[in-house]
């Protein structure tokens, strides 16, 4: 036997407390009544009582109250095997660190809009393997699949546009690098191993502000789409566009905006057709950060959607809560003491 809430078993102190308590306040009715009736007149001018059945509906009321403790204690009796199915998606992040996303027209700027709303996503995971992509003109797998949602959370964090080699966008090195990461994932039976299992669904999560500079990656697409991987694309600012703030790398103190060949301040803007289609192409849908549309809430619900596959099965050995049986002598007890007669009726 266990107990659910073995800390509940102080308030069986609060029984001798309660016994206690009675008798003294009886004791000092008694010794003051003594002043106006003897012990045999008030015995007479009562209604005929029973004293064995004033006793046992006394102890029936502290019998009630140790089996209401007893019950919310939670005694839990004797075993039940049950199986437990899990479940699970594999969901790549991808993230575009080209300096673009830099831009402040989404606050505090692009790239951290999107940090903060992939957390949101990683939230509402459960069981799932997730992993990072991070990509400008190079793409490189930042964080593997995996259930280890700390260690993506570190990656994440450390994602920024200095780690790249590149300052453009190139979705083609990107969706290259997808096709490699799914297919050395091990689909069978996903993180389990499990031979036999079902393979899990596949899901690309892509955050950009949809500027590509190459133009060429509908055949590394289409190997992506072959494979059967939902893309649901985010584009992250706005059509209106904003500036990119340039920084010292040391003190992060403001130094100037980015500027093209001619020294004109550089204003970049949302893209969103690519994106759009590409979402499209696979079945998936497209989302848009800005400063007045924050629709990732739409793939967040969608996650209870989409299709997962069976990766583990289990059975596990628990006990069974049994708090109803003292539950019940608790009522009945205290049933019982209301409807003992502790008077004889009179003749």
């Amino acid at each position: 036997m266990i107990w659910e809430s073995p800390g509940l078993f102080w308030l069986l102190l609060l029984l001798p407390v309660i016994f206690g308590l009675n008798r003294y306040l009886s004791h000092r009715i008694r010794t003051r009544r003594e002043h106006y009736f003897s012990d045999a007149l008030f015995n007479r001018l009562q209604n005929h009582p029973i004293p064995a059945a004033i006793r046992a509906r006394e102890g029936l009321f502290y019998a009630g109250l140790f089996f209401l403790i007893i019950a919310l204690a939670g005694p839990k009796i004797g075993t039940e095997i049950r199986e437990i199915q899990r479940e699970q998606l594999d969901l790549i992040v991808a993230i575009d660190l080209s300096k673009s996303m830099k831009a402040e027209d989404v606050r505090p700027n692009r790239l951290e809009k999107a940090k903060f709303e992939i957390s949101r996503v990683l939230d509402n995971l459960e069981n799932d393997r997730v992993g990072l992509i991070v990509f400008t003109g190079h793409a490189m797998l930042h964080c593997p699949l995996t259930t280890d949602y700390s260690a993506f959370r570190m990656f994440l964090d450390i994602a920024d546009t200095d780690i790249m080699p590149s300052t453009t966008t190139d979705f083609n090195v990107l969706f290259r690098e997808a096709v490699s990461a799914f297919g050395s994932s091990g689909r069978n039976g996903g993180s389990s191993g499990r031979q036999g299992a079902a393979e899990p669904a596949r899901v690309l999560l892509l955050f950009s502000d949809g500027e590509d500079h190459s133009d060429q990656y509908e055949a590394s697409l289409r190997e992506l789409l072959d494979m059967g991987v939902y893309i649901y694309t985010v584009g992250v600012g706005t059509e209106e566009g904003g500036n990119i703030r340039l920084t010292d790398a040391e003190t992060e103190r403001f130094e100037n905006y980015h500027r093209d060949r001619s020294g004109r301040i550089v204003t970049t803007r949302l893209e969103s057709e690519k994106l759009r289609e590409m979402a499209s192409m696979s079945g998936g849908q497209y989302y848009q950060i800005s400063r007045t549309a924050h629709n990732i809430e739409g793939f967040i619900r969608q996650l209870d959607y989409l299709d997962r596959s069976l990766f583990a099965s289990e059975e596990i050995t628990r006990y069974q809560n049994r708090y109803h049986y003292p539950a019940i002598l608790s009522v009945l007890c205290f049933v019982i003491s209301l409807l003992l007669p502790g008077y004889r009726q009179p003749s």
